[in-house]
């Protein structure tokens, strides 16, 4: 992602200036061989939980019928009830991840542009200047991610949205209020009308969320066919497979907004002002949110639209707390703390990276494991390789960050933006 610039006379408005970390997180960082001086430790331990916990949903993607677009197909939901340990397992697995980890990853990522913000400021740059830059290289990669690794790509969103933030922030305070919170009620609106229009359509009879309601041609074509026709697939339905950015643009544009309100308030410090807003984030975010999700997962399939998008980004603000209270009140960094860490400060590789793991485990390309392994080992099968995902991502980003100060696409994105 984005260095962390913490000192520095010339900050802008709004943003207070910081103190390098000395938390467990950051003495974490250097027992693992990462230095950590001029970054805000916090933000690279949420940056990795984010990417791994994004896994959390996206390994259902890989692994199920019709992977990417049975998603669309199946009707989005998540998990399969509560009538069997399997199935409980697994929907309670998806309900603690499904939203909350993009949405927090969202937040981040506005975080990340109020920081290119404050650096451009101090250097005396103009804005949004050169982000522009960044922000069309971000969306290349994307393109790229898209069309040969996993149609629900989230870097193109990010960089169509970044570019409209960096507009809204050399606006005044109250500018950047009124776009955020118009931004919200647009997205709640459009979110509610079209939970109306699921709720009030007539049932199909498809039996949602199994390969039933799955085009056999489509499971086919990630279980036996060729990887230049999964590519072709997905750019002929590009416009479908693209749908969620477009649908959550307003979501996107408040939590980027909400990224950098945060920071500019001091929520990632290390000091008093920090944890005191985070023990209210933790407070409010879990309050609101995770009665908010029970309720939509009773509701049904019709509430899926509030559960991911509405409930989900207040989910990931009372994880944001969680986590931040949790290091606050940790003695001694453990192998956790560690692992999150390093993927944080590799965390476009990362992002990248376990998508690949996950096709070359899944696809018939690769191993093949979704069509072996969809019988009797599922979802225990699903969650295994959740874990040995994160296990690989956690000790390979300490490894190369032991011997590099960037993850490798960090490292190109750098050298290419220097040209």
């Amino acid at each position: 992602m984005t260095e962390i610039p913490l000192t520095g006379p010339s900050a802008p408005a709004g943003l207070p200036r910081t103190k390098p970390a000395t938390s467990p997180v950051a003495e974490a960082a250097k027992s693992g061989g990462v230095a950590t001086e001029g970054r805000l430790a916090l933000l690279d331990v949420l940056r990795g939980a984010a990417i791994l916990g994004t896994l959390m949903t996206n390994v259902w993607i890989f692994t199920g019928p019709g992977s990417e677009w049975g998603v669309l197909q199946s009707g989005g939901t998540g998990g399969t009830g509560f009538g069997s340990l399997p199935a409980a397992t697994e929907s309670v697995f998806r309900l603690l991840a499904d939203g909350k980890f993009l949405s927090m990853l969202t937040i981040l990522f506005g975080v990340g542009l109020a920081i290119q913000y404050n650096s451009a400021a101090k250097r005396g740059q103009p804005w949004p200047g050169r982000y522009r830059w960044r922000a069309l290289f971000l969306f290349a990669e994307g393109t790229l991610h898209f069309a040969l690794v996993f149609a629900w790509d989230v870097l193109m969103g990010y960089a169509v949205t970044a570019l409209v933030v960096a507009h809204v922030l050399t606006r005044s305070e109250r500018t950047q209020q009124r776009v955020m919170w118009w931004a919200a009620g647009l997205h709640l609106a459009l979110m509610g009308l079209l939970t109306v229009a699921l709720a009030a359509a007539p049932d199909d009879g498809k039996d949602k969320g199994t390969a039933d309601a799955v085009s056999p041609q489509v499971v086919d074509l990630y279980a036996e066919g060729s990887y230049l026709e999964q590519i072709s697939f997905r750019l002929e339905n590009t416009i479908a497979l693209r749908v969620e950015p477009i649908l959550s643009f307003g979501l996107l544009v408040f939590l980027f907004l909400l990224g950098v309100r945060l920071l500019r308030a001091g929520a990632f410090n290390s000091d008093a002002t920090g944890r005191r807003i985070r023990s209210r984030m933790l407070a409010w975010g879990l309050g609101l949110g995770i009665p908010l999700t029970v309720l939509t997962a009773i509701g049904g399939e019709a509430y899926f639209l509030v559960s991911r998008y509405c409930a989900a980004p207040l989910v990931a603000i009372g994880y944001i707390g969680l986590i931040g209270a949790a290091l606050d009140r940790a003695r001694r960094p453990g192998p956790l703390t560690i692992g999150l860490t390093n993927v944080g400060r590799t965390a476009l590789s990362g992002y990248v990276l376990q998508n690949v793991l996950c096709v070359v485990a899944s696809y018939g390309i690769g191993l093949g494991l979704a069509a072996r392994l969809g019988g009797t080992a599922y979802p225990w099968w699903v969650m295994g390789l959740w874990a040995a995902v994160c296990l690989v991502l956690m000790a390979g980003s300490t490894v190369w960050l032991r011997h590099f100060s960037t993850g490798p696409l960090e490292s190109v994105q750098k050298w290419v933006l220097r040209r």
